[in-house]
């Protein structure tokens, strides 16, 4: 194998992220070959994920430089990211000077809210999509969007197919054929309810009373986000 070049991959880590947003792409990429992967959050406290343990930071805002990759994770803290200034301005920082600006379900929102999806196709979990919009991205309804150098997954379990995608890019596609047999990542679900189109009635019914008791008006507050940034509404 020849010598690979170096890559530098900053997820950021925040109170309340679904992990697998982000341990799903950390364990695709940190395959890609001479690779440095880091969870960046503004200390090095370990910081709570929404499944009840701790991911511990590598690095703080601080003490990260420039990343080829920037990466942003989804989950219901998301919405305390957009209206944290300092942890916005890192975001765009680093997403200013990233080879690949990336994000992972409702990740997607927050790349927006820092401005750095305007104009930009872009996906995200499918209970948040047409919020997009409210940061001036085209909301496109694909499990992983290319848009330039924007690399966007929709919800949760699609960060395992960005990051093989994103792979092939970088490594070419005989690598991120590689890195998908070692992980043996070859899903057979049990059951076929991963969309809400596939999903019973029921079961839909049931997700949505849990966003609405664990994110009340949650549409409103990041359209409200939004118009504070300065977006069009």
């Amino acid at each position: 194998m020849p010598d690979l070049s170096p890559i530098s991959v900053a997820f950021l880590v925040f109170p309340n992220v679904t992990q697998l947003d982000l341990t799903g792409p950390a364990q695709v990429l940190s395959r890609l070959g001479n690779t440095t992967v880091d969870l960046v959050w503004k200390t090095r406290d370990p910081v709570p994920t929404d499944s009840g343990f701790p991911l511990l930071p590598t690095k703080t805002f601080g003490e990260m430089g420039q990343a080829d990759i920037l990466c942003v994770p989804g989950g219901f803290g998301t919405v305390d990211v957009m209206q944290d200034a300092e942890a916005l301005d890192w975001v765009r920082r680093m997403g200013e000077g990233a080879d690949w600006v990336t994000s992972v379900c409702t990740g997607a929102l927050v790349l927006g809210a820092a401005g750095l999806l305007s104009g930009y196709e872009a996906t995200t979990h499918w209970a948040s999509h047409e919020q997009l919009a409210f940061f001036g991205a085209s909301p496109t309804k694909q499990r992983v969007v290319l848009d330039g150098n924007r690399l966007t997954g929709g919800g949760v379990t699609s960060g395992i197919d960005f990051a093989l995608a994103l792979a092939a890019r970088i490594r070419g596609e005989d690598h991120a054929k590689f890195i998908q047999l070692s992980i043996e990542y070859d899903p057979h679900p049990p059951f076929d309810s991963g969309t809400p189109d596939k999903a019973g009635p029921a079961t839909l019914e049931r997700y949505w009373a849990l966003v609405n008791k664990a994110a009340p008006g949650r549409v409103d507050k990041v359209r409200e986000i939004a118009k504070g940034l300065g977006f069009a509404p």
